[in-house]
């Protein structure tokens, strides 16, 4: 996906320092999808919302975490036959739409917001993603089979809000650690 953004692009674009330390938040969080973990505790929605925020180029903001979900279920797939599955449009479209939701979160990250955010993309992915499920027809093309698809759903959404929440914790705390810590190497290159 990132050779779909033109070369002539990336090299017009200086890659500076905020990128690749971004960049890299992103690809340790997805990869950290092939350690153990409750189910649903994954970085997904965390991984765009640090995104949205963050990346100032708006294409990135969708290329990066993307391409690191992409390739952490490419993993996936090889270690396990878990990473790819018919439903698995609905997870990228909730990634799609948690990173637009990223972009309201711009110039506004203090704790509650965050938070807010991260249980907004929570909410977000569980009802696209059920939605997602309902449309197999596996329960049944009812409303009852759609509120049985939301019901059965709940206890993995447990998962889904504790897993946003810590990925959100490490990736907005961690950025904001480095912004203190080193602020030469988050700073933009114009």
């Amino acid at each position: 996906m990132l050779v779909v953004y033109s070369q002539h692009k990336l090299s017009a674009m200086q890659i500076d320092g905020r990128i690749k330390l971004i960049s890299v938040f992103i690809l340790l969080g997805a990869l950290s999808r092939l350690l153990p973990h409750p189910m649903n505790f994954t970085p997904l929605a965390a991984m765009a919302l640090f995104g949205g925020t963050y990346l100032l180029d708006k294409r990135l903001s969708f290329i990066i975490p993307i391409t690191a979900m992409f390739l952490s279920d490419i993993l996936l797939e090889l270690k396990n036959g878990t990473g790819f599955y018919p439903e698995m449009i609905w997870v990228y479209g909730s990634i799609v739409l948690i990173t637009f939701l990223g972009f309201f979160l711009r110039g506004r990250e203090q704790r509650q917001t965050i938070m807010v955010a991260s249980l907004l993309g929570s909410m977000l992915f569980f009802f696209l993603t059920n939605f997602g499920t309902w449309l197999t027809g596996y329960y049944g093309y009812t409303s009852q089979g759609l509120a049985n698809c939301y019901i059965a759903a709940i206890p993995f959404f447990k998962g889904t809000v504790m897993g946003d929440l810590f990925y959100n914790l490490m990736f907005f705390g961690g950025f904001a650690l480095v912004r203190w810590a080193s602020p030469s190497l988050i700073k933009r290159k114009i």
